[in-house]
């Protein structure tokens, strides 16, 4: 097998999630903005796919070099061994970006990028005559930042959010990557009790119970790498059967998901059940002011209205005041709220134990966290 240089991507904010589950599976990683790098060969890329439950996309860097003219972006990409990846019938679009560089027309860096490839396409595998690309697909992608080129394949094709189980979704749903990393960033583990009190599509819990059993989020999804000739018969089954054996069916949870809509209750119902989780969430229409407890020491995750809408604000602050007053009863209880509204703490009455600041989507949004007390040591 040929050993790669891979980035994961990463949205802001969640570098160190990203890294710390490449770590997981078994990888030195560096980190920068947006992306953990790390090496791995063409079963990595496989294992990488099923099972980073955070990560946007993987890729494989072909090259990175500083570029001032088209004539170097030329002779540069085309010096790259992109006839160790590409067939000779591959269909390659090519994408690109440039922030603060002299190469700022993107469409004519793709064009170059693309005239470079076919070039040497051509000469490795002898064609006189245009390439047809009637094969598997490889997105390429040319980024150039601060007049550094980096030139990468993706390997998953859909970004690694669409885990295949949402039917449905709200008016702003939270990306499955997003989601998996707020339960990630939490103290929760599979035998605590896990409440999420704004399910809306269900995402957090349904990405909390995957997290519980140990379930690969890749595993009932397609991959575009899948199709490529470097990819060794049999190689994507053997590591899905791996990922089955690794589950932990077994295990046994105790998810709430409520909302104030009931429409999203049933919504978040049919995920579950897409995803082959409905036994294992409890869904019900509850407002926040009236969430209660059984048991000591559970964990709550929630993405609530953040106020942005007009007319909404009031409301908004009304149920912060409510949730700030129906959580106090639960000091044992841990929680975790994202929201982008400058006044949470004042208006939930207490201020954070720790706040991250995240990004959902494009809004800048904060990660409060209400560590609850500790359990007694044989807990």
């Amino acid at each position: 097998m040929t050993t790669y240089k891979l980035i994961a991507t990463a949205a802001m904010g969640l570098e160190s999630v990203v890294a710390k589950e490449v770590q997981q599976l078994g990888f030195k990683t560096t980190v920068e903005n947006g992306k953990v790098m790390y090496e791995g060969d063409e079963e990595d890329i496989v294992r990488s796919n099923l099972w980073l439950r955070t990560a946007d996309r993987v890729k494989i860097e072909m090259g990175s070099f500083k570029v001032y003219s088209f004539d170097e972006l030329f002779e540069q990409t085309k010096a790259l061994p992109w006839e160790t990846l590409l067939p000779v019938d591959a269909a390659f679009p090519v994408s690109g970006k440039s922030i603060k560089s002299k190469l700022y027309s993107v469409p004519d860096c793709q064009a170059i990028v693309k005239k470079a490839i076919v070039e040497k396409l051509k000469s490795s595998y002898k064609r006189m005559s245009f390439l047809d690309e009637s094969g598997p697909v490889f997105k390429i992608e040319v980024a150039i930042r601060n007049d550094v080129a980096t030139l990468t394949i993706d390997t998953s094709g859909a970004g690694l959010h669409k885990r295949g189980y949402r039917v449905d979704q709200g008016e702003a749903p939270l990306k499955e990557t997003m989601a998996a990393a707020l339960v990630q960033l939490t103290n929760w583990r599979a035998d605590r009790s896990f409440h999420d009190p704004f399910c809306g599509s269900g995402t957090i819990a349904i990405e909390a119970a995957l997290i519980g059993q140990n379930i690969a989020p890749g595993f009932n999804r397609d991959f575009i790498s899948e199709d490529w000739p470097v990819m060794k018969k049999g190689l994507w089954d053997k590591v899905r059967q791996e990922a089955e054996e690794a589950a932990n069916y077994d295990q046994p949870l105790e998810i709430y998901a409520t909302d104030i809509d009931h429409k999203m209750v049933e919504i978040a119902k049919a995920n579950a059940i897409e995803a082959g989780l409905g036994d294992l969430i409890q869904f019900k229409q509850m407002q926040v002011r009236d969430f209660t407890a059984n048991n000591d020491y559970g964990v709550i995750v929630g993405n609530p209205p953040y106020g942005e809408r007009i007319g909404e604000e009031e409301a908004v602050e009304t149920m912060y005041r409510e949730m700030g007053e129906a959580f106090e009863k639960y000091p044992t209880w841990s929680k975790y709220i994202i929201t982008s509204h400058p006044s949470f703490e004042e208006l939930y009455g207490k201020p954070a134990t720790k706040k991250r600041k995240l990004f959902n989507g494009f809004i800048r949004t904060d990660y409060y966290q209400y560590w609850g007390t500790r359990p007694p040591r044989n807990n």
